[in-house]
Formats: structure tokens, sequence, C-alpha cells
């Protein structure tokens, strides 16, 4: 959905293009498309998408050959990333190009379904009020998703690998925003991390 105007706005960056090999090391079932004990039946990617448009214009980033998970989406505004096994970096920038005048981007990861829209409304008042980088915390420790003003494009776009953005948050000034949301520290990586409902 290249060309979709975004000038000006906090964009939601979900992205969702991952294999989530230690779900299932064979690829045959994804973690995004199971269902969430807690949700009414949704699946991990349709809640995690929910949550963050319930905030923030979204757009998702999903691998090239995955018609089921851009069905969990349809509502929202997607792009595919043909690059998307080349790591994390690589969806990252490709969500970052469909989106590149926007004044800022909330990062979220679609295997974190429990993260609270206000959460999500939290870090894009960060950003508006001047923060350069705001990472939420809860219980005094950092966790997901992350907020990025357009001040730090260049760097974002030049990521590589599976590493995302952790070296940004080392090198530069970051703001911590306060939550009580245990969902940011949660996410899912295993059968049993299913029918966790957060603590």
């Amino acid at each position: 959905m290249s060309g979709r105007p975004y000038s000006g706005q906090i964009i939601g960056l979900l992205l969702a293009a991952g294999r989530g090999r230690r779900f299932d090391p064979s690829g045959v079932r994804s973690k995004l498309l199971q269902s969430l004990p807690t949700a009414a039946g949704q699946t991990v990617l349709a809640t995690a998408a929910g949550n963050l448009a319930a905030a923030l214009p979204t757009c998702v980033v999903l691998r090239s050959d995955a018609p089921d998970l851009a069905a969990q989406v349809a509502g929202y505004a997607w792009v595919p990333c043909a690059s998307a096994d080349d790591g994390m970096a690589a969806s990252l920038v490709c969500g970052l190009e469909q989106t590149a005048d926007a004044a800022g981007w909330v990062i979220a990861l679609a295997d974190m379904p429990y993260v609270q829209a206000a959460t999500i409304q939290a870090l894009a008042s960060a950003l508006r009020q001047g923060a350069d980088i705001a990472v939420p915390t809860y219980l005094g420790r950092r966790g997901n998703p992350v907020g990025f003003s357009r001040k730090h494009l260049p760097q974002l776009l030049d990521l590589q690998g599976d590493q995302g953005a952790r070296g940004l948050l080392q090198s530069c000034p970051v703001v911590e925003v306060a939550v009580d949301d245990p969902g940011i520290h949660q996410d899912i990586d295993t059968v049993a991390d299913i029918r966790q409902s957060p603590a």
C-alpha cells in the first residue's frame, strides 16, 4: 500500500514477517495464527494488530508468501516484505520505507499480543512531546514496543540482520515511560506461551 499519506502522524508499525522457528521448527504452524484464550478466539496476529490500531494508524509488515497472515489483517494497511528472511531489520526497513513521511513510529512485534492500547498511546504521546526514543517500563524493566521520532530514520534505514534497533537504544538518549502493563514483557515463543495470559 505504498503512497498512503502518513505525513506528520505517529504510525504504529507492526512487524509480522518472522517465521517463528522457536514455536515450530518445521515452520508448518505459525504462532501468529494461533488463537489466544483471552481474546474471544482471536489469533495472536489479529489481537496484536487490533491493539496497535486502537491507538494509532497502523501498517503491518508481512512476508510476501503469507496470504493466511494477510487475511488476518485485511482491515489494516499492510505491506509485503520480499526480504523478510534476511532478519528483523529487513522487515523494519520495509515498513519504514512505506511510511517514510511519518513524524514517528511505535514499532511493535506481532508476537506480543498482550500490549495494551494505552501503552501505545503513552509512547506516542512521549514522541509528540519531544522524545526521540521512548520505551515502556513495567516494574522498572524495559519492554516493547519502542517509539522513534523521525530524527532516527536514517539510522533505522541502515539497520541490517536480526538485531532490530537495539543498538540505538544503547547508544542514544531514551525516555522511559512507566506503564501498568505486564504485556510489554510477554511474547509468544512457544506453545506454552499461548496458554499464559499476562500476570
